[in-house]
């Protein structure tokens, strides 16, 4: 285990540290202490290594991430997981807004609270939140699939694409073009699978699935009020 205080190196020389991991290094466990909500911890990192981030964290943290397994015990700010690519990031806390947006891969679990926009123009990313997510979560959605044992905000999945939302709770409102939609046996499997990697206490048959309704795909004079 490498355990850096992040008050004495500073953020460049952590994230410097990061970086120059490996594929094949020997060094894959690492602990950042003295969180201290600082931003942009742990970005942009590309080997299979873990990470544990004691305390809560500021925005962007473990954005751009590939491989790597991140774990912040504590909340974190705006942004958490952004962009990633693959790889599993946990936050034990709440997360605010934007988490998990435009994410390609991997795998982001919230075991609180999510803010809004919770998984906007999300690419692929897999994203289960334990607790409630806020407004206009799924914005803009194309593929990937964001799962919420709580409730959900107003304008879930407005203008979505082709990503599944699985709702365990109430939703307030669907966005534009969002709908109820039909769970198949396949969507339980996916479902069941996301719960158990996300040690999420649920079953799949408690579950609402939503998704596009497909009338914004091509434009259409009669839809011009919901573009």
């Amino acid at each position: 285990m490498q355990t850096i205080d992040l008050e004495a190196k500073g953020l460049r020389a952590l994230n410097e540290q990061l970086h120059a991991q490996t594929a094949d290094t020997n060094q894959t466990a690492w602990e950042i202490v003295n969180a201290r909500g600082s931003h942009a911890i742990a970005v942009g990192l590309d080997a299979p290594i873990e990470v544990t981030v004691k305390g809560s964290t500021g925005y962007y943290c473990g954005g751009m991430n590939k491989q790597a397994t991140i774990n912040v015990h504590g909340s974190a700010g705006p942004g958490v997981g952004e962009n990633m690519m693959s790889g599993t990031i946990v936050v034990d806390g709440d997360a605010s807004q934007y988490a998990g947006a435009t994410g390609h891969g991997g795998l982001l679990v919230i075991k609180g609270n999510a803010s809004s926009r919770c998984g906007i123009s999300m690419k692929g990313i897999d994203i289960v939140v334990h607790g409630n997510i806020g407004h206009m979560s799924a914005f803009m959605a194309q593929s990937g699939n964001l799962v919420v044992l709580g409730d959900a905000g107003d304008a879930l999945g407005d203008s979505c694409y082709e990503a599944r939302l699985f709702v365990r709770g109430k939703v307030k409102s669907l966005g534009a073009d969002c709908e109820e939609k039909e769970m198949r046996p396949e969507h339980i499997e996916i479902l069941k699978d996301l719960l158990e990697r996300a040690g999420a206490d649920a079953k799949p048959e408690e579950f609402t699935r939503y998704g596009s309704a497909r009338n914004l795909y091509n434009f259409d004079v009669d839809n011009a009020s919901a573009y």
